[in-house]
């Protein structure tokens, strides 16, 4: 049986474990819909530019990578994406409103793989609903998930789903490689040193209780 102190403890670490996922997703999530937003602005300029053809994106993809030698999101190739991103969000705000809450790579796959803006609105905010990682996103487009269940009218469990910081997406953007590179961040300071600051957070909550609750150890040297 347990004391009441050992399961007070656990219910305030809980809790605190589950402050840090939020706060990680949110944390990756803004800076998605910051990402997001460079990506537009960055397809608009080469778009305005179309007249100087492949020229301009191959002599920029290189400016870039010079400027910024860690970053790989400003390859020849996810240049033209941006600008497809651009041109397919500058028909429909709402495609871009739904589409800055999801990762780029989640984007570009509905973005490619389905033409009618419909469509493409409710991929986005089911991805975001249902947390679907890429992979399930894929097989869920593959499988033509919409004409199934839209068009077919079916029941469906869409919002018997985990919280958004608990899902494959949040795992997905946390772990995007746009993001990643862009901010400097590595996968490693995700899961050491931001993990290190809040149990230092999670002592100090530990001291201010008093007697009766201790702090052993953690993983961190």
């Amino acid at each position: 049986m347990l004391t009441t102190e050992v399961k007070d403890l656990k219910n305030i670490v809980e809790q605190i474990k589950q402050e840090i996922n939020k706060t990680k997703y949110e944390i990756f999530k803004n800076a998605n819909m910051n990402l997001l937003k460079l990506y537009y602005n960055i397809g608009k300029t080469i778009n305005e530019n179309s007249s100087w053809g492949n020229k301009f994106i191959d002599e920029l993809a290189i400016e870039l990578k010079l400027t910024f030698p860690n970053i790989k999101g400003f390859s020849v190739r996810n240049l033209k994406n941006m600008k497809k991103y651009y041109i397919e969000c500058s028909k429909s705000e709402k495609v871009q409103t739904s589409s800055a809450q999801i990762p780029w790579s989640h984007n570009m796959l509905i973005l490619d793989k389905i033409e009618d803006n419909i469509q493409r609105v409710w991929y986005m905010e089911q991805t975001l609903i249902n947390g679907w990682s890429y992979d399930v996103l894929a097989f869920q487009i593959k499988s033509k998930l919409y004409e199934r269940q839209v068009l077919g009218d079916k029941p469906n469990n869409f919002y018997e789903t985990l919280p958004k910081h608990q899902s494959d997406l949040a795992k997905d953007m946390m772990k995007d490689p746009f993001i990643l590179n862009l901010t400097g961040l590595k996968q490693n300071y995700i899961e050491t040193d931001l993990e290190q600051a809040m149990v230092e957070k999670i002592k100090t909550v530990l001291l201010e209780l008093g007697n009766g609750f201790c702090f052993v150890g953690n993983q961190y040297k």
